[in-house]
């Protein structure tokens, strides 16, 4: 197959939907929508049909537009399709909804330990596990029906390719489903008797099909576009690294979550009750994670957000002004402190508002480093790396070289790769200027303190 230079990559995040345009690693156009949650029918769900809709219109606009040689595909993890042979047998469970509660203690009792899936139970459904036995518990009827469960990046590409397929990185993450020292599928999935509900393992960084023929003539493409059988996205988000750090390096992948991975880092740090794991990536090798919902928190803790000036970051700084974690519960490496302030916030502007909201992503990174393992280097991508006084913060609390990913598009530039993993490695340039405004290292000391 001559190797695309022209890739659509759809990338379903948390909060926003994108189609992205990555020609010869370089990003040309996007599309983007949000990602709305519906609440009618069964349970909080994804709007699929209404994503399905903008997928396709966005592939023929920029199809028109560009040309589009191949189709990649990136999605946010914990979910899946539940389908009933070409038809969904319940809507795509929104990870947020608490329904999976309802059967915690007898999915507690079921769920495999750590040691084999290295995956902590969370809250919710954040561990796609724990969704699939709530199905098949609150509607055992529905899931009577179910002929295949999907991931998410591979219910996608189903949907453009009418092949189904299952895949590590998704299944990997924090699921419950895969047990990564040993390369399949997990006690759970057989105990349960979902393993025939699972399609065969398709590797990432592989062709899954071409556009179903209708479909191509519809969008105007190419019958014989390649798709690709898809990836979780803060794997994506490693692939342009792969190979282009000394290991062990750590990538912050950031966005509705901010993803701390450190390849070739040790798992016997990892804490299941801090919110830290091992990922698959798009190889099947375990990948040190910890994680928050930095992105989140952010647009919690500073609304209408402002560069802060060197004044106000300084005010921050000597008057002690404080975010102490966490303002969403369960998740992170502090999971059951409750988020605070140490001044009022009234008495804040906006740039210091937003000063002490990025010290405290920077201090909580540090956190989540620690129990991933500190590379050699850090990489921080997506939002984040926009970010100039957090990265900068972060470069003076971690002492090692952090470099600021200028392209905006790492988790779309990753999953485009895909098609050939050895184009577009990174080169993050220069290294960032640590913090250096007085009291600072006395500001982390105080944090730490107080949450610990």
């Amino acid at each position: 197959m001559t190797l695309p230079h022209r890739i659509a990559v759809i990338d379903i995040g948390k909060t926003n939907a994108k189609v992205v345009l990555i020609q010869d690693g370089e990003q040309v156009a996007v599309r983007s929508t949000p990602n709305t949650v519906r609440t009618d029918g069964l349970y909080p769900h994804a709007d699929v049909e209404r994503l399905w809709g903008f997928i396709r219109d966005s592939l023929a606009s920029l199809g028109a537009e560009h040309g589009i040689d191949g189709i990649s595909i990136t999605t946010h993890g914990a979910t899946a399709a539940l389908l009933s042979g070409d038809a969904l047998a319940m809507p795509v469970l929104d990870y947020e909804h608490a329904g999976s509660e309802e059967t915690a203690a007898e999915y507690g009792a079921a769920r495999p330990d750590f040691a084999e899936t290295l995956s902590p139970r969370l809250p919710n459904g954040l561990n796609l596990g724990a969704q699939i036995y709530w199905q098949s518990r609150r509607f055992p009827d529905a899931f009577a029906t179910v002929t295949d469960i999907l991931p998410y990046p591979q219910y996608w590409a189903w949907r453009l390719t009418g092949v189904k397929a299952s895949e590590v990185t998704s299944l990997g993450c924090h699921a419950d489903l895969w047990a990564p020292n040993e390369g399949r599928l997990s006690s759970l999935v057989e105990s349960q008797g979902w393993s025939r509900l699972f399609p065969p393992v398709v590797p990432a960084a592989s062709v899954l099909g071409t556009l179903r023929p209708e479909l191509a003539a519809e969008l105007g493409l190419e019958a014989a576009t390649p798709v690709t059988c898809g990836i979780h996205d803060s794997n994506a988000s490693l692939i342009p690294h792969l190979g282009a750090h000394e290991t062990p390096f750590t990538i912050v992948s950031s966005g509705t979550w901010t993803i701390t991975m450190t390849v070739g880092g040790p798992t016997d740090r990892l804490d299941p009750a801090r919110d830290s794991l091992a990922n698959v990536d798009a190889f099947g090798r375990p990948v040190p994670t910890a994680r928050f919902m930095g992105g989140r928190e952010f647009d919690l803790l500073a609304p209408g957000a402002v560069e802060p000036t060197a004044d106000e970051i300084a005010k921050v700084i000597a008057g002690d002004v404080q975010v102490l974690p966490g303002f969403v519960p369960g998740v992170g490496p502090f999971p059951s402190r409750a988020g605070a302030w140490t001044v009022a916030i009234e008495t804040l502007s906006a740039g210091e508002r937003t000063a002490a909201t990025s010290l405290y992503l920077a201090l909580v990174t540090e956190a989540a480093i620690g129990l991933c393992g500190k590379g050699r280097s850090v990489t921080i991508e997506g939002p984040l790396a926009r970010n100039r006084l957090y990265a900068s913060a972060l470069a003076r609390l971690l002492e090692v070289p952090v470099f600021a990913s200028g392209d905006a598009t790492g988790t779309s530039l990753g999953a485009a790769m895909l098609f050939d993993p050895k184009a577009g490695a990174a080169h993050p340039g220069a290294p960032v200027e640590p913090l250096a405004v007085d009291g600072f290292a006395s500001y982390a000391a105080r944090w730490r303190d107080r949450v610990h």
